[in-house]
């Protein structure tokens, strides 16, 4: 493959050709997970041989093409701040997740955080991280999952704050809590078909569609979320591109509120906030 560059100038065109929405990017942190570096370091080795990395590269780039997520690949994903590990039995926990964080960071700190549907555990274990004084629950119908979950608090020290539990939604749970946060899956059946390949292909269908309306979620939560949530407490639902209107609707008519749609890094309405 030649030098460091060649390589992936080969390489980003090789992904630009499979659909890949930002081949150089991904180019890039290929390169620097098969040297062993940071991608920040990669420039100053642009004229170095790729040498011995050449078949980790060309395995990496390979496992890209076929539109499986980075994440997957890497087996990590920066939310927050942290690294969470990520696998194909998780959703890839994305930037405009993070909104629900920062909501309830400029809040007063929670004692009790359930977080249902946990997935990867970013949401309750960066929570946990950021209040050390508290403690939470999540669930998810998914054991493999709650593992990752699990192994993603021992990585961040909040394991012993951390409890999960196998659980469709709110069953089993008795509780009350200061602070509840949810992502839900929230697109529409007929509507996976048009996801993207990286999204359709390799992340688990439970985690991204409910079923046919895309709502189905928030109605089967929000039958059980008035006991839940404790006097005074708080919880923030993400939802879907354009979903706020019917999400909202669906929270009011059982008489939940007050509420506010409140915008990710984009300005687009992405979290329900009640309390």
């Amino acid at each position: 493959m030649g030098t460091v560059q060649a390589a992936l100038t080969a390489a980003s065109a090789r992904l630009a050709a499979a659909g890949v929405a930002d081949p150089v990017r991904d180019a890039r942190l290929l390169m620097a997970e098969a040297l062993g570096i940071e991608p920040g370091a990669l420039t100053p080795r642009a004229r170095d041989p790729l040498g011995p990395a050449a078949p980790a590269f060309e395995a990496l780039v390979a496992e890209r093409a076929r539109r499986r997520p980075v994440a997957q690949i890497l087996g990590r994903r920066a939310f927050w701040g942290r690294m969470f590990e990520v696998t194909g039995d998780v959703l890839d926990p994305r930037p405009e997740t993070e909104t629900i964080i920062a909501a309830a960071l400029d809040g007063r700190p929670a004692g009790r955080v359930l977080d249902l549907g946990t997935g990867s555990g970013a949401l309750l274990v960066t929570l946990l991280a950021e209040w050390p004084d508290a403690r939470g629950l999540g669930t998810d119908a998914s054991a493999a999952a709650l593992a990752v979950a699990a192994r993603n608090a021992g990585r961040h020290a909040v394991a012993e704050r951390a409890a999960f539990r196998l659980a469709d939604w709110t069953n089993g749970i008795d509780d009350t809590f200061d602070l509840v946060v949810c992502n839900p899956p929230y697109i529409p059946a007929a509507a996976v078909a048009t996801l993207e390949p990286d999204v359709r292909d390799w992340e688990p269908r439970a985690a991204l569609t409910p079923g046919e309306t895309g709502l189905e979620a928030y109605r089967r939560i929000v039958a059980d979320l008035g006991r839940l949530v404790a006097p005074g407490g708080r919880a923030f639902f993400e939802f879907g591109e354009g979903q706020g209107p019917e999400v909202g609707a669906v929270f009011e008519a059982a008489g939940l509120g007050p509420r506010g749609l409140l915008p990710d890094l984009d300005g687009r309405p992405r979290v329900l906030a009640l309390g």
